[in-house]
C-alpha cells in the first residue's frame, strides 16, 4: 500500500507530506490527539485533511476520535480536486487544455484500452466501505450528490447520528435526497438540521430505493445490499456515473425542499406549523409529539390544510401541492 502510494503521489504533494501519509498508512490510523506526534507535528496533521489524503473518524461523541488515512487512489483524487480548488484564477485555462486533449484523444480511442478494473471495482471489506464513503466528498470538484434513506444495521441512535462532512467551503455544490421517515426521528431530524446548516441543499421523498453517492459525473458509490455496508460499488465509468446523475436530477425535481413555511401562506400559524411537518410525510401522531398538540387537534388541521390543497387521502401529496402554490418555500 506504501508502495503504490509513493508510486501515485510522488511529485503531485511534497515529499514531507508524502512521508506522513506513508506512515499513516503504514499504521492504519491512529487516535487523533497522537498524530501529531506521529506525524511530524500538528501542521503535518491539518495539511494531510485539508488535502484529503485523511480525515478525522468519529463513531459518536462517547468515543474517542481517529485520523484515518484514505486509500492511496481516493487520495490522488482528492488531492487533484483540491489543487483545482486552488486554482480558480487559472480554471478557464485549465479547462481549455482539458478539452484540446480530449480533442485530440477522443473517447472513442481510449475506451478500447480502458480496463475494467479501474472503471468498477467490487468492495466487501467493512471497514474499506466506511473508508471510502467517507472520503469521496473530497473527489468532487462541482457537484455533491447524496440518496439517503432508513436501512441501517442497527437502530439510529446519538451513536450512529454522525454529523456529515462540511461542503467544501462553498465551492462544491451539496444535494442530498433523504426518505421522508429520516425526518420523523428526532436523531435523524438533526442530523439533516446540522448538514442544512452546514451548506447542504435537502430534500425529501416519501420513498428512497437506496443509498447513493456521486461526486460530479466521475466517481460513484452504490449499495449490494440494503445498508450496503456489507458489499459495494465504486464506479468510475463517466457512462454510468452520467447515468446516475439524471436519476438524481429526475428524484430531485420530485422531491420536496426540507425547509420553514413562507409567510405568504393563507394557513394560520398552528395550521403552518402542521403543514411544516405534512411536507415531511410523518404521521399525524409524530406532528402531535413535535408540536405538543393533542392528536385531535393535528387531525382537524391536516383535515383542513389537506381539504384546501384537495389532497384528502395522502399527506405527502399535500405537501407536495403545498411547495408547488408557493406555501412552502
Amino acid at each position: 500500500m506504501e508502495q503504490k502510494a509513493t508510486r501515485l503521489l510522488k511529485g503531485i504533494v511534497s515529499d514531507e507530506l508524502l512521508n506522513s501519509y506513508t506512515r499513516l498508512l503504514a499504521a492504519g490510523s491512529c487516535p487523533r490527539d497522537e498524530a501529531p506526534d506521529l506525524l511530524g507535528g500538528a501542521g503535518q496533521v491539518e495539511e494531510l485533511t485539508e488535502s484529503g489524503m485523511a480525515h478525522i473518524q468519529s463513531s459518536g461523541p462517547a468515543l474517542p476520535q481517529r485520523l484515518v488515512p484514505v486509500p492511496p487512489d481516493l487520495a490522488l483524487q482528492g488531492t487533484l480536486a483540491d489543487l483545482t480548488r486552488r486554482l480558480v484564477a487559472d480554471q478557464e485555462r485549465l479547462l481549455d487544455g482539458q478539452r484540446r486533449i480530449a480533442e485530440s484523444h477522443p473517447w472513442t480511442s481510449s475506451a478500447a484500452t480502458e480496463s475494467a478494473d479501474r472503471l468498477v471495482r467490487i468492495i466487501t471489506d467493512r471497514e474499506e466501505i466506511g473508508t471510502v464513503s467517507r472520503a469521496l466528498i473530497r473527489a468532487a470538484r462541482h457537484d455533491w450528490m447524496t440518496l439517503d434513506n432508513q436501512s441501517m444495521e442497527r437502530p439510529i441512535d446519538e451513536l450512529t447520528a454522525v454529523p456529515p462532512p462540511p461542503s467544501l467551503d462553498g465551492h462544491v455544490r451539496c444535494r442530498a435526497i433523504y426518505e421522508s421517515n429520516c425526518a420523523g426521528h428526532p436523531v435523524g431530524l438533526r442530523s439533516i438540521e446540522i448538514a442544512v446548516e452546514a451548506g447542504e441543499e435537502a430534500r425529501l421523498l416519501p420513498r428512497v430505493g437506496m443509498k447513493m453517492k456521486l461526486a460530479d459525473e466521475s466517481i460513484a458509490m452504490l449499495p449490494l445490499t440494503p445498508t450496503g455496508m456489507s458489499g459495494a460499488l465504486l464506479i468510475r465509468s463517466s457512462v454510468i456515473a452520467g447515468a446516475l446523475r439524471e436519476y438524481f436530477e429526475m428524484l430531485w425535481e420530485r422531491a420536496v425542499p426540507f425547509g420553514a413555511a413562507c409567510a405568504e401562506s393563507p394557513l394560520n400559524e398552528k395550521e403552518q406549523k402542521v403543514l411544516s411537518l405534512l411536507v415531511e410525510g410523518v404521521s399525524d401522531t409524530v406532528i402531535a409529539k413535535r408540536t405538543g398538540m393533542g392528536l385531535s387537534t393535528v387531525r382537524r388541521h391536516s383535515a383542513t390544510i389537506r381539504a384546501k390543497l384537495g389532497h384528502n387521502n395522502h399527506h405527502f401529496a399535500a405537501g407536495v401541492a403545498a411547495v408547488r402554490r408557493g406555501w412552502i418555500k
